[in-house]
């Protein structure tokens, strides 16, 4: 088969990673890629919401399958596009229809689905310009912290967590009146704060079966010991050691079969990955939010632990059998830990030199914001690079991967070094 990737992040050379390795596997493209995929894949430099242009590139190469990494191509509709074209309606898309692509790109559209199939999740109401009254209200009938989303995409950056009444009241005001998520906070979602720990869940689906991956977890903050602003995430671990069997099993029965079951009901068609994220509140699962395809840096430590061939899981969706493939996993711990520049996630410079690569040993580099130019690697992003390592244990794992990052170096790198520090 002929396959084509859309993305250029860490998310997408793991995928470029493994699919290359699968026998099923004839050719390989990625629009646009990055440093890391230009060495296993060929690179298309197309932007992943120019429609007219991936059509070209699928058309010019003959490809069989499209993989979507990120969600706006999802929420925009690509893989409609695709079902509505007569010269693109036989190539495999992996990844949800744009009324299923909903799910992450509202945030109270999700709510609504939760609350309609008795998913556990947070209490919420939303809300917009023409009752931002009411929303200072509500936020006085709950108790601190408050939870402030952006109802659209916001790039991972459009939630705050607040501790005082009045922060709250003038950040909704900012968010609504002064658009400061732009188009994503014309609507702003206000909820209960759970207090617990958080992990992520992935399912892939055809619509109609369903099958688990590894749990993973990762640290969304910049600093240390979860402090300072939000990121795409920092790092990951997977299996997430807290996560006990009984756990799992009410992930499935109280969270992963009722949201399979009610985008069948609500008739959302979805074939691909749904990233679930969690959170525990004493023994039970919350679920904090819906994305529509994997996450980012968790993708580079859960695909690392999967043994099945992924072009035969993908397969398997196209064709509504996934109930007749058995996922196999490795039995070992991943860790990743991410590279970014200084400045991440505030402003940053790009063109740094990145070297030491071929010094890594006994870890893999999935590489993000970095290309190749000059016969050179250079950063061109804030999340670098992420360093994925294997072991007996999670903290042995991540003891490889501090071990390899010493031997990585661009100018005003950073990285968090307590990946792991809460389990």
């Amino acid at each position: 088969m002929k396959i084509l990737i859309l993305g250029s992040g860490g998310r997408e050379h793991t995928f470029a990673w493994k699919i290359a390795k699968s026998p099923l596997c004839k050719s390989l493209f990625v629009a646009p890629g990055n440093s890391g995929t230009h060495t296993i894949a060929h690179n298309i430099d197309v932007k992943v919401t120019d429609f007219e242009a991936i059509k070209n590139v699928v058309i010019t190469h003959a490809i069989d399958m499209v993989i979507v990494g990120p969600e706006d191509p999802l929420v925009q509709g690509i893989h409609d596009f695709f079902l509505s074209d007569a010269d693109l309606v036989n190539v495999i898309v992996i990844g949800p229809q744009k009324a299923a692509a909903e799910l992450e790109g509202s945030k109270e559209f999700a709510k609504e689905f939760m609350y309609r199939h008795n998913i556990p999740t947070a209490a919420y109401k939303s809300f917009d310009v023409s009752n931002i009254e009411e929303g200072y209200k509500f936020l006085e009938t709950l108790k601190p912290p408050y939870v402030l989303k952006a109802d659209g995409l916001a790039a991972g950056k459009g939630v705050l967590i607040l501790k005082d009444l009045n922060e709250a009241k003038t950040e909704l005001k900012h968010m609504l009146l002064e658009a400061k998520f732009g188009k994503a906070s014309t609507k702003v979602v206000v909820e209960e704060f759970l207090d617990g720990i958080e992990l992520s869940c992935f399912v892939l689906t055809d619509g109609k079966h369903y099958k688990i991956l590894p749990t993973a977890k990762d640290y969304k903050r910049i600093g240390e010991g979860d402090t300072g602003l939000n990121t795409g995430g920092m790092g990951a671990v997977s299996p997430v050691p807290f996560a006990t069997e009984d756990f799992l099993n009410k992930i499935e029965t109280q969270i992963v079969k009722p949201t399979i079951l009610g985008l069948q009901k609500d008739n959302l068609p979805y074939k691909g990955f749904v990233f679930i994220g969690l959170i525990k509140v004493g023994d039970d699962p919350k679920v904090i939010e819906y994305n529509v395809r994997m996450g980012d840096p968790e993708t580079e430590v859960v695909l690392p632990r999967l043994k099945t061939d992924l072009v035969e899981i993908f397969k398997a969706i196209s064709e509504e059998r996934l109930d007749k493939i058995n996922i196999e996993i490795d039995e070992r711990a991943a860790t990743t830990v991410m590279l970014v520049s200084g400045g991440y996630p505030g402003t940053y410079e790009k063109g740094k030199e990145i070297t030491g690569l071929v010094n890594v040993k006994d870890s893999i580099v999935f590489h993000a914001g970095a290309i190749q130019k000059e016969g050179k690697t250079i950063t061109s992003g804030g999340r670098v690079m992420a360093v994925t390592s294997y072991g007996k244990t999670y903290k042995e794992a991540i003891k490889k991967s501090y071990q390899n990052i010493a031997h990585l170096h661009f100018d005003k790198m950073y990285y968090r070094k307590d990946i792991g520090f809460d389990l």
